[in-house]
């Protein structure tokens, strides 16, 4: 094993990442409830409608084809 792995695998270089991972986790903002719930409802009403959409143009694509393929 070299010098150099041994100093990059030091108790104090492990501590000083640990203490900096800490410092990175204070500066987290979480979202409130609220924001969560109005957020979410963002994200079903939106997937609701593209997966209408979507069904939609594959009914007007079938009916279509049935008359191009007659």
């Amino acid at each position: 094993m070299s010098n150099n792995q041994n100093s990059e695998t030091s108790p104090t270089l492990k501590r000083s990442w640990f203490q900096g991972l800490k410092a990175e986790f204070a500066k987290i903002t979480w979202p409130t409830k609220d924001r969560i719930k109005r957020e979410s409802i963002a994200v079903i009403v939106a997937s609701v409608l593209t997966g209408l959409l979507i069904a939609g143009i594959d009914y007007l694509l079938k009916i279509g084809l049935t008359y191009i393929v007659r």
